[in-house]
């Protein structure tokens, strides 16, 4: 090979929203910038895809790359980060290339990677992985810089800006406990500060209902820093001599009533119809043999011990309808103690609508509203200042991940009257774009106001992008300074948020990293985003 005397001298430097600079090495120019992926970097994951490093070499010689620097931004993080890795790729996709560039055990603020890798004309692209420590608190970022390449044996700033990663947990993992998926998942903060995540435990397969599904739930007393072992809190068993597999149960949905403390979970009990998709197998009746089944266990306990399943199937179904079934995601206690679920069902014509039940004898018995909209499903609910509920639903009719136009959106309907009547609400087909999937929608008040705060996969065509927005007029706009986009690859997409405190929102969310991820964000960070 010849060695040419290369010449380095910065040209520019152009700066996007991922932070770009261009270097003129003689006969060739390489460009070095930041992929575009956002990922959380997660306690319990090996290795996390923390940054993609994309070198362009525009040039028609090869040049080599012989050192990476990284530096982290905060001494702080010296404890939380066990080691950084660097790998080679090709191609820039979301799977981590084999190829290591160099390793890391090294916990110091600057941290040297040797390796001997050419940089070919045309893309260049170089992972970098982080592990955390047991002790990573989810409480904080973790910031790096590119500080320094060595380009064939000459030093080189890359002038790139840092890039900053919320510390998160790979709450459930496929495989975990030898359970194939965990999914759907459900997040509340207790009258005592305590957070209960809900959950399909997914025992075969990443299928839906009909499968042997249970619904799991774990407690957190520290903000979701440590969480409980899982504990089962629905299972039907080999209920009327079928197996578990024809007695799955799931979706679940979870609520506390801020009037006792009592914490509700509902859940859909499919018996029978083995190898078939319960949305499709349940029919009209009241009787398991027939039909879905509305259930409910409840915590008295702050979630340290769970009743049996209480069946309300007979009370709120009408017979001729389907399929009926809960939100899934979480319920609300209204302001003047009446407990809310969002729901759907499936009508004699089996065209689904989504709409609430509701009970104002804490739990003794409850209610059923009218469909809200037709071809709508999984929903969410809160209460508005004047007291109306706000449904914001999945809606079928946008083009989902295989349409043409990528035109979906969510559908908001209100009611005054606890679902005897709705309205459309301005912000319905329009404000939340959306690849027709679940999304979660609390009430957070801070400093004597009331915002919305809501989260979804915020892409038309695919489940990715998960993104957290923020609302101050009661859902009539979200701008967009108040969007942050915490996971842009590709998972399930289904999420759940909660208060924590005044300060702090948790989400537990269906992640491109894991089944299930958990993270928290200061209130201040989302409005500063």
């Amino acid at each position: 090979m010849i060695e040419i005397n290369y010449y380095l001298f910065v040209l520019a430097l152009i700066f996007g929203f991922n932070g770009t600079a261009s270097i003129e090495i003689n006969i060739s120019k390489i460009t070095i910038s930041w992929g575009d992926q956002v990922y959380p970097v997660l306690k319990g994951k090996d290795k996390n895809q923390f940054a993609q490093l994309k070198i362009v070499n525009e040039g028609r010689e090869a040049v080599p790359l012989n050192q990476i620097t990284l530096t982290l931004v905060n001494a702080e993080n010296i404890n939380d980060i066990d080691s950084f890795n660097i790998y080679s790729a090709l191609q820039p996709g979301e799977v981590l290339p084999q190829k290591i560039f160099g390793e890391s055990n090294n916990a110091g603020k600057s941290i040297v990677f040797h390796g001997n890798e050419s940089i070919l004309p045309g893309e260049n692209y170089f992972w970098i992985t982080c592990s955390l420590t047991d002790k990573a608190s989810l409480s904080r970022n973790i910031s790096i810089k590119c500080s320094e390449l060595i380009i064939n044996k000459k030093k080189v700033d890359p002038q790139l800006p840092p890039i900053t990663r919320q510390i998160g947990w790979a709450f459930r993992q496929h495989q975990d406990d030898d359970v194939d998926t965990y999914r759907i998942p459900g997040l509340v903060t207790t009258n005592r500060g305590t957070l209960i995540a809900v959950y399909d435990i997914r025992r075969n397969s990443s299928v839906d209902l009909q499968e042997d599904i249970d619904v799991g739930m774990q407690r957190s007393t520290n903000a979701g820093e440590t969480w409980s072992p899982i504990q089962l809190i629905m299972d039907m068993g080999e209920w009327g001599g079928k197996p578990q597999g024809e007695n799955g149960i799931g979706d679940p949905s979870i609520l506390v009533d801020k009037v006792t403390n009592t914490i509700w979970v509902a859940g859909v009990w499919a018996h029978g119809h083995p190898d078939e998709r319960n949305w499709w197998a349940s029919r009209p009746g009241l009787d398991p043999e027939e039909t879905s089944q509305f259930m409910l266990v409840k915590s008295e306990d702050d979630g340290f011990n769970w009743s049996e399943p209480i069946n309300i199937t007979q009370q709120i179904k009408d017979p001729n309808w389907h399929l009926l079934l809960q939100g899934p995601g979480k319920g609300i206690t209204m302001s003047d103690g009446t407990l809310v679920f969002p729901a759907q069902f499936k009508d004699a014509d089996q065209m689904p609508h989504a709409t609430i039940i509701y009970s104002k004898d804490r739990g003794e018995t409850w209610n059923i509203g009218t469909g809200a909209k037709s071809n709508t499903t999984e929903a969410q609910v809160v209460e508005l200042s004047d007291g109306s509920l706000m449904l914001n639903m999945r809606d079928n009719r946008g083009s989902g991940p295989q349409g043409p136009n990528g035109e979906g959106a969510r559908s908001v309907m209100v009611t005054r009257n606890l679902g005897k009547t709705w309205e459309k609400h301005p912000s319905s087909g329009s404000a939340l774009p959306e690849p027709v999937c679940m999304a979660s929608l609390i009430q957070h008040n801070i400093d004597d106001k009331t915002i919305l705060i809501f989260s979804n996969p915020a892409n038309t065509f695919s489940r990715q992008d998960m993104t957290i927005k923020i609302s101050f007029d009661e859902g009539l706009t979200w701008p967009s300074k108040y969007h942050t986009l915490i996971d842009n690859g590709r998972g399930r997409g289904y999420s759940c948020l909660t208060s924590i405190d005044e300060e702090t929102i948790g989400i537990l969310y269906e992640g491109s990293q894991a089944d299930l991820i958990f993270q928290k964000f200061k209130l201040e960070e989302l409005l500063n985003n």
